[in-house]
Order: structure tokens, then sequence, then C-alpha cells
């Protein structure tokens, strides 16, 4: 029962980081403004590129920053990794294991840029290659299929937005997240009564615009790890311009 039982640890994981690593934040924050960067490239695998696809709609709309998803294979196979001036290279990954993630600061070492890791583990590989770490603090999570470090990950971007921004206002709603997301690990009832619908379903799209982009790819990969379901996530702006067609009645 690993898994329910971190879905609902997830209030006390956030409240717990939004509480204890703010001036975390703050100190990140302060090295990018003195850093001048004016990018930032984002490296993850799996549930962490989710996160990172919801920092590139939150650094860039919220903190006006150019914001670039990393290829790893060009860092590592291809061997011809991109110019990478004023920019903050972030790796994101819950274990800190990922050796494709690890290159991809390295080579933001070897240009001469800023790194930084967001990650569970801060005696990981990862960190110990990054300039600055962010602590997730989310605790040992033993199910394969991640929950609480993914919210742990998108509070750690929206906390990073927050110190960069300067708004003290935007602390204040952080604060609220926790208490909404154990709202919404309580409506049991309502969930199970929905999912009556789609016992037997065994493909579906899973469509998401703007900050939502991130969360049509996580639910997408969470049905496929935890139901088998062959799930595809669009944007749903995207959607209308071809993958539409293979929508039937019914």
């Amino acid at each position: 029962m690993s898994l329910i039982t971190e879905i609902f640890e997830q209030p006390d994981c956030l409240r717990s980081l939004i509480q204890n690593q703010r001036s975390t934040a703050l100190e990140i924050a302060e090295a990018i403004r003195k850093h001048d960067v004016h990018h930032v490239l984002l490296a993850a695998r799996g549930t962490s590129d989710n996160a990172a696809r919801y920092a590139n709609y939150l650094w860039g709309s919220h903190n006006r920053l150019q914001i670039a998803l990393a290829t790893p294979s060009l860092f590592t196979y291809y061997e011809t990794p991109p110019l990478l001036h004023r920019t903050l290279v972030v790796g994101i990954s819950q274990s800190g294991e990922s050796p494709d993630i690890i290159s991809v600061l390295d080579e933001g070492h070897r240009q001469g840029c800023l790194t930084l890791a967001i990650t569970n583990a801060p005696q990981s590989p990862l960190a110990e290659h990054a300039d600055l770490i962010f602590d997730i603090q989310a605790g040992e999570e033993k199910a394969v299929a991640a929950t609480k470090t993914y919210t742990a990950q998108l509070a750690a971007i929206a906390m990073l937005s927050t110190a960069l921004s300067g708004d003290e206002k935007r602390w204040t709603e952080l604060e609220e997240v926790p208490a909404w997301v154990q709202h919404m690990i309580t409506q049991n009832e309502v969930v199970n009564h929905i999912a009556q619908r789609y016992r037997d379903m065994y493909q579906c799209v899973v469509l998401g615009r703007g900050f939502n982009y991130a969360t049509a790819f996580e639910w997408a990969l969470k049905l496929k790890e935890l139901t088998y379901v062959v799930a595809e996530p669009y944007s749903s702006a995207d959607f209308q311009h071809g993958p539409i067609a293979m929508v039937e009645g019914g």
C-alpha cells in the first residue's frame, strides 16, 4: 500500500517543504541574479521531465526567462552540446542517479554556467555535480510510480519562481496549497464514481495546455505505469492539428 500511503503524505510533505526550504529558495534566487542568467536549460527524465514542463511555463510566464528542455543525447551519444552562455543548467531527478542528467550539468560546468540540482537525494551524484542544491525533503518513496516527489518538485519550482519574483503575496498563496491538496485527496467517493465509467478503457488521450500541459503528460505516464492503458498526452491546441482524427464517437 506504499503508493496510497505516499499519496496521502503529500499535504504534510508540501507544508514542511514550503516552511523549511524558503530560505534555500531565496539563496538560490540570489545566486541566479548574481550570475546574470538569461536562459535556463532543464534536464530531467520520466516524471521529473514533466516537472520540468511545469517550470517551462511558470518560469517563462512569471519570471520572463527563456526556458528550454535539454536533449541529453546531444550531450552523451552525439557529443554536440549547445552553447550555454549565461545559462542556468538545472537537473531535476528524484534519485539524483541519472547519468545523462549528470552529463548535462557537467557540460554546464565546462562552459562556466551556474548549475542547480532539484532532488530528493542531496547526497546523490547529481547533487555532487551541482553548484546549488534544492532538497525537496519528501522522504523515502518506495512506490515505483512517483507521487509525493513529483508534487514536491512542482512546489520547489514554484518556490524558486516566487523567490525570483520578490512578490511576498505569492508566498502566502503557496502556503495555502497543502490545504487544497488535503481537500482533493479526501474526494475518494467522487473519484471512485467517475472511475467506474472508464474501468474497461484500453486507450485514451490526455489533453492539457499552459500550466496543465505538464499534468497531461504526468497523468498519461501514471495511466501507463499503473493501469497499462495506452495513454497519449497532447497539448489541447496541437491535438486539433492531426491527432484528433483518431478519435471515434462513443
